[in-house]
């Protein structure tokens, strides 16, 4: 359980991410998230990371019931301050990111995915922000990257899912296939990657990096500010204490 990663005679680092039931990720978790990825990056050998998971989802987002069970703050800015270290490490790693995406994809998830390379997913997978539901914000920047603008607002108010299939079409997913071909599907197209000169990969991820037209770490923090907002006016407690007791968003009021 937790992050593992491992590195194969062809250059490809794969990141695994495992926190049985749903990969709702504890605060330090995220933060070995983003020093793994960073980590292959630097290490030569490496050429290509693809990020996984297992179990029934690719991510749930934050660990909720890790902190409501925390007195104070602490829980909720280590748990923003992960995920901004996490997001950050998968678009600043040193070569390209492939994220192979199985069920669902929510909340964090949407953070790593929308600042990957290359993104492939099962056929079952849907992406979604429920930040509004859990009185919180943030990864509209990240949601942005794989949808229309209008298309996020949409789903970002109403914090509802998008398919797979529905990414493939706005061209953001490069491939869906049947989850059992999906850990597969992820190695052929980073193989493609590892194969070519890691110099001129290297040289070509910090190029398109400098030409994205959002900075993504500021855009996000800058998010996050609200987020903070909502927890001082109590608001986020209320929402994230329904969701720990029912498991479903909060009424409206």
């Amino acid at each position: 359980m937790g992050i593992t990663s491992t590195t194969d005679g062809a250059g490809i680092t794969t990141v695994t991410v495992d926190y049985p039931p749903v990969n709702a990720i504890p605060s330090q978790g995220w933060f070995e998230l983003a020093d793994a990825v960073l980590a292959a990056g630097k290490d030569p050998a490496t050429h290509v990371v693809i990020l996984r998971a297992e179990g029934r989802g690719f991510n749930a987002g934050v660990d909720i019931k890790e902190m409501q069970a925390t007195d104070g703050h602490d829980a909720l800015i280590a748990a923003n301050r992960g995920c901004a270290a996490a997001f950050a490490a998968v678009y600043d790693c040193a070569v390209p990111v492939v994220v192979a995406v199985n069920g669902f994809c929510v909340g964090g998830g949407v953070g790593l995915v929308g600042n990957a390379d290359v993104i492939v997913a099962s056929d079952d997978a849907v992406f979604g922000l429920p930040e509004v539901d859990r009185g919180a914000l943030g990864a509209a920047t990240h949601l942005a990257r794989l949808v229309p603008q209008h298309m996020m607002r949409t789903l970002y108010y109403t914090a509802q899912n998008v398919t797979a299939q529905q990414l493939e079409h706005f061209g953001s997913v490069y491939k869906v296939v049947p989850r059992a071909d999906l850990d597969a599907t992820a190695r052929e197209i980073a193989g493609k990657i590892a194969a070519k000169d890691t110099r001129v990969i290297r040289c070509a991820k910090e190029a398109i990096n400098g030409i994205d037209p959002v900075d993504v770490k500021e855009s996000y923090r800058f998010e996050q500010g609200f987020t903070f907002e909502l927890n001082l006016a109590g608001i986020a407690d209320e929402h994230r204490d329904e969701f720990v007791a029912t498991g479903k968003p909060r009424a409206n009021h």
